[in-house]
């Protein structure tokens, strides 16, 4: 039979590389993720039987064995799954189908243990077993292919890899570890056991090893283990969603969360419930305690393990969660649904619908709880205090996407707002609710104010904000860059209006005494010829020009009109690649600034007014449309 020898994917040169050297500190979780390739194996095949029985052969019952021998060095995980074609095992093993690969290099933190578990979150986890292995032997035959089809690939972990043909009469997969020195622990069957019982003890599918027996020595040998022959299950063999959870331990449900998710921590909080009624499923819920690596990537793909009657059927089905909650991990497993579900049929069925809504609910209702917890109270319950920290460690890894589902959860929109926190001028940490503002609000104020910013920085420093300072009128400081459009959708909070501060005339109503209101229409009134002939000097970048009294310290501000898009959205539409309207802002201009008063019948009448736009905008988060220009005229006034 021929044999023909490849080279690795460059990238796949380099990770090779790097786990032989450095992933060292946390060696077992090769054993975790080469049962758990083992497992999709015969996920795959389940999957593909429905429309192909044949592909059963003779063996309808799945499972994964484990086997070793001290005296070769060798420890090999089988299983009875799909298996690979000679082409499939060249595609699978010698390249990486993802591009994340250069991005996996660069995430490594210098933390073994961590760098470790990126293995599996990168999708290389069968590239894990050089950790302990210094050859990797597998041997495969594709189901419903002839037994002359199996094929055998071998490396050594270092720059290619030999493929040939082989006889194999079993469909599947055997993945053989020639074992380093240093890795001789894991040929010893008490620690495999104590490796699947930590990492997969939730495999749905038997995980069969041989049984040993202690045997006492003769003639002064020393005792020893020996195989009986026999094969005995090491696992639960159950799915763990299918159990009942006053039988499954925390431990448990983390050691589930971190299979599925490949995840190093363990998650905030999860929620496990058999959902009956007009549509009956079980749903598995996490919330992660970090964002993944590539959350904001668009091509990215998020969703829950989909199951039906216990059939595994696809591994990201979207369809399960709103867009904004697709941080979300977990399983669902649906007596409903038929078994040849297709992405296109979940989208169109009423079933899907009734299961997203309800796993919509219940991650909501987890939300809310680890909010309440949020800060305790001095005679809460343990569960309560050790619970406490979490949402703020939630929200900040997840709270910009959770503000998408204002504008795409109409129905759930008071309950997603009312989980909202932002940072504000009375607070540096995004700590305040609306409901906390509501109740700060100064006697007489009839509006939650806020304003929108590249930055926290430029938010907090904002002109806009210098009336609301003097007169302690707390303005929340949003600076996501979901924030502006996500306020688009929602109006009040519980009655009470939302105002931006850089939209609008500023009214304070019953806040504002009658003296200060008397005070600028004058000053209105009196700067009428000079504010005509400013709207005419900047006529092409201004729609008005007007006195305010929101401004303290500053010469002048631009705010929008009330129902115009904000300066800060249309530059976020522009620099997403997308067509925004020209807006053309309200410069308002302070009377009682020295800058302002110069204007009056100064000979650089024209250069003054565009420096005063120009530092409105800069303040605002803007640039100048001529940069150059505008240091040339600053310049010379300043020469």
């Amino acid at each position: 039979m021929s044999k023909h020898t490849h080279s690795f994917q460059a990238e796949v040169a380099q990770l090779l590389h790097l786990v032989t050297h450095s992933l060292y500190s946390n060696k077992e979780i090769f054993l975790r993720e080469l049962i758990s390739n083992a497992s999709d194996a015969c996920d795959k095949l389940r999957f593909e039987a429905l429309h192909n029985a044949a592909l059963y052969e003779d063996a309808p019952k799945l499972e994964v064995r484990l086997s070793f021998d001290k005296d070769a060095r060798t420890l090999t995980i089988s299983d009875n799954g799909i298996g690979m074609s000679e082409q499939e095992a060249i595609d699978h093993l010698g390249t990486i189908a993802k591009s994340g690969t250069k991005e996996f290099m660069g995430k490594l933190s210098g933390d073994q243990k961590a760098d470790a578990q990126l293995i599996g979150q990168f999708g290389v986890g069968f590239y894990s077993g050089f950790i302990v292995a210094d050859r990797i032997t597998v041997e495969s035959r594709r189901a419903g292919l002839s037994a002359e089809a199996g094929v055998r690939w071998v490396s050594g972990g270092t720059g290619d890899f030999e493929v040939e043909s082989i006889l194999r009469e079993q469909r599947g997969t055997s993945v053989v570890l020639h074992l380093r020195e240093d890795a001789l622990e894991y040929a010893n069957g008490w620690k495999l056991k104590e490796i699947v019982g930590k990492y997969s003890d939730h495999i749905s599918l038997p995980i069969l090893m041989e049984k040993e027996e202690w045997k006492e020595g003769e003639n002064e040998q020393p005792g020893q283990m020996i195989k009986t022959g026999e094969w005995e299950t090491i696992n639960q063999a159950t799915a763990l969603w299918t159990r009942a959870k006053k039988d499954i331990t925390a431990e448990q449900y983390q050691a589930f969360y971190q299979a599925i998710s490949h995840d190093f921590e363990a998650p905030l909080s999860w929620s496990h419930n058999r959902v009956e009624g007009g549509t009956e499923y079980t749903q598995l819920l996490y919330l992660p305690a970090h964002a993944p690596h590539d959350l904001w990537n668009r091509e990215r793909k998020g969703g829950l393990k989909l199951y039906v009657k216990r059939v595994f059927i696809m591994d990201e089905a979207e369809a399960l969660l709103p867009g904004y909650l697709r941080f979300v991990k977990g399983v669902v497993d649906s007596a409903d649904l038929p078994l040849n579900v297709s992405r296109e049929l979940l989208q169109e069925s009423r079933d899907v619908k009734a299961i997203r809504e309800g796993n919509t609910r219940r991650v909501l209702a987890m939300l809310e709880d680890l909010a309440r917890r949020e800060v305790p109270a001095a005679d809460a319950s343990e569960e309560d205090k050790a619970d406490a920290g979490k949402f703020g460690k939630f929200y900040a890894e997840f709270g910009a996407m959770l503000k998408e589902g204002l504008g795409e959860d109409f129905g759930n929109r008071e309950r997603i707002a009312k989980l909202l926190r932002f940072a504000s001028t009375a607070s540096d940490q995004a700590s305040v609710s609306f409901a906390d503002y509501k109740a700060r609000m100064k006697e007489g104020q009839e509006a939650i104010y806020y304003i929108t910013a590249d930055t926290l920085a430029a938010a907090r420093n904002s002109p806009q904000l210098e009336v609301f300072k003097k007169k302690g009128i707390e303005v929340l400081l949003m600076s996501d860059r979901v924030d502006e459009w996500a306020l688009n959708f929602l109006h009040d909070f519980d009655g009470t209006p939302l105002q931006s501060v850089a939209k609008g005339a500023v009214d304070l109503g019953k806040l504002q005494d009658e003296a200060e209101k008397k005070a600028a229409e004058e000053a209105a009134e009196a700067f009428k010829p000079l504010l005509a002939k400013l709207k005419e000097a900047l006529k092409d970048r201004v729609e008005d020009v007007r006195v305010t009294t929101r401004l303290v310290d500053s010469p002048a501000c631009l705010v929008v009109q009330d129902a115009g898009m904000s300066m800060q959205l249309a530059r976020l539409l522009k620099q997403a690649g997308q067509q925004a309207p020209q807006v053309k802002p309200v410069l308002e201009v302070n009377p009682e600034h020295p800058l302002v008063k110069k204007l009056d019948g100064s000979v650089h009448f024209h250069d003054l007014a565009h420096i005063l736009f120009d530092q409105a905008l800069l303040a605002e988060g803007g640039l100048p449309e001529d940069p150059a220009a505008y240091v040339k005229r600053v310049n010379a006034l300043l020469a």
